[in-house]
């Protein structure tokens, strides 16, 4: 090389070699984030519809709640600053954050509590958690900044509760259009909903606490397709991927360009039976389904190996878990002469509703396999979500269907006499109304493991595992929650380094 040819490439070499200084200083200073997310929601309005979807894009972002639900399960306040509880469970006084608006210049207050919660107990309400909010004996504006809550039993679990997306405050006279337009007090507003695409955040300047908000424009972008999800991530166009698909995780375990986060959860993905279905009414026939059933073949198939086995409405890790799975094992043979105990004549042909997430799809397949080895003849329908929510759960015209219960306690669905898996146990209603009206820690662990043990003997559900949800994301993306009792997206942690 030429002395002359080597002073030419200096400058060239200096910014090679100072580009990922360049890339990073950039990043640092970004204040937008894109996010991947596997289902559109219906609406935005969490108190309206039953899609978890709704709650990944609203939920602590434009519309909040009295407590807040961290990441590690625990609760700490949020629009209520206090509470006190009384020695019986039963008041709980909430002391509320004073100089808080919502965004349409309305004040948050006492009053707007009361309503929201009288809203969410009333005649037309369609919360999926009405019982909680109908629970409430009284809810009383003490003053402004005051709410006292009376309920009619106990719930040791309430303040949890409170920080559902089902419990959002939400302002009186915008609540009817929060559907479309959701008002909240949170950090984030709507800026776009392009149907079919994307919703867009825009940070709020009137928060409370506007300056430590480091993402300013917040998109969600849907993308259903597998592949479509891993060529977004590559290409840049996501940031983040919350619960991707697992089948992803390879392309970018050991790219150092971005982290891979295995979060724990509270959901139960279950293959839900309609308890009301001939010959599914009947014990037997509903556990040989479980007995027909290879849990682990599931998990693979459908999960890609990360998920833990479950035999009951509980998983791993929550208080007064007991292990179930050995109740209804994995036993063809014994499937078989259950199912002729039952009178049942083989082949025996159910439908399996599959929604469009891939662990519903990808673990069809291999359920349809089981069952076929003891005689039963799963015909498969592919629904779309919007159909899912309104044939399966909201009609029950169903025999069989795959989905993931994300709620941390969610137990008292089998109280419900017209939740969608049609399940109707008195002795299960008892025991449930003991659970809640025991204060004692150590006895209620004892009952819930009686109520776990009760659900499994009676093959309410075929449970099939506790999923570990898959994060990918921008290396320099800070502030993702590596664990996940309940389904939300909080940017408000969430900025570029």
């Amino acid at each position: 090389m030429k002395r002359r040819d080597f002073a030419l490439t200096l400058p060239a070499a200096a910014a090679l070699s100072s580009l990922p200084l360049v890339q990073a200083h950039a990043q640092a200073g970004k204040t937008t984030l894109t996010l991947g997310m596997t289902l559109e929601p219906p609406g935005l309005d969490p108190t309206a519809g039953a899609a978890s979807a709704i709650a990944e894009i609203v939920q602590y972002n434009i519309l909040e709640t009295l407590t807040k639900i961290n990441a590690d399960g625990s609760v700490t306040p949020l629009l209520a600053e206090r509470w006190e509880l009384s020695p019986d469970l039963r008041t709980i006084t909430f002391y509320l954050r004073k100089g808080v608006t919502f965004q349409n210049g309305e004040p948050f207050n006492a009053q707007a509590v009361k309503f929201s919660f009288e809203r969410a107990a009333g005649e037309k309400s369609t919360n999926k958690d009405k019982r909680t909010f109908a629970a409430m004996e009284s809810v009383r504006a003490f003053d402004d900044h005051t709410v006292v809550i009376i309920n009619k039993e106990p719930d040791p679990d309430f303040l949890f509760y409170m920080g559902q997306a089902t419990a959002v405050i939400v302002e009186p006279k915008s609540a009817d259009g929060n559907n479309a337009t959701p008002v909240g007090t949170g950090p984030y507003q709507l800026d776009q909903w392009r149907k079919g695409s994307s919703v867009a955040l825009k940070a709020w300047p009137g928060f409370r606490n506007a300056g430590a908000i480091r993402i300013k424009r917040a998109t969600f972008r849907f993308i259903s397709d597998p592949a479509a999800q891993v060529a977004a991530l590559l290409a840049g166009d996501v940031d983040a991927f919350p619960r991707v698909t697992d089948r992803s995780v390879p392309r970018f375990k050991d790219n150092p360009r971005y982290q891979v986060i295995v979060a724990g959860s509270r959901a139960k993905t279950v293959l839900a039976i309609n308890n009301a279905h001939k010959p599914l009414n009947d014990v037997r026939v509903r556990r040989a389904i479980s007995a027909a059933i290879d849990r682990k073949a599931v998990i693979e198939g459908a999960a890609g190996g990360y998920g833990v086995p479950i035999g009951s409405h509980y998983v791993p890790g929550a208080a007064g878990y007991v292990d179930t799975t050995g109740v209804n094992p994995y036993n063809p043979e014994k499937a078989k002469a259950l199912l002729k105990e039952a009178g049942v004549t083989t082949p025996l042909e159910l439908t399996l509703t599959l929604p469009p997430p891939a662990y519903a799809r990808q673990g069809g397949e291999v359920i349809v396999s089981e069952l076929a080895k003891v005689g039963i003849v799963a015909k498969v329908q592919n629904v779309e979500w919007a159909q899912w929510l309104s044939g399966t759960y909201k009609d029950k015209n169903y025999d069989l269907t795959i989905v993931s219960h994300v709620e941390p306690f969610d137990l008292a669905n089998f109280t419900k006499p017209d939740y969608y898996w049609n399940y109707h146990n008195p002795k299960f209603d008892a025991l449930f109304s003991k659970i809640k009206t025991t204060p004692n820690l150590a006895e209620r662990n004892a009952l819930l493991g009686e109520a776990q043990r009760m659900l499994a003997d009676d093959a309410a559900l075929c449970w099939l595992y506790q999923p570990q949800w898959i994060t990918v994301a921008n290396k320099r993306v800070k502030g993702l929650w590596t664990s996940m009792p309940i389904f939300v997206n909080d940017l408000s942690a969430v900025s570029w380094f």
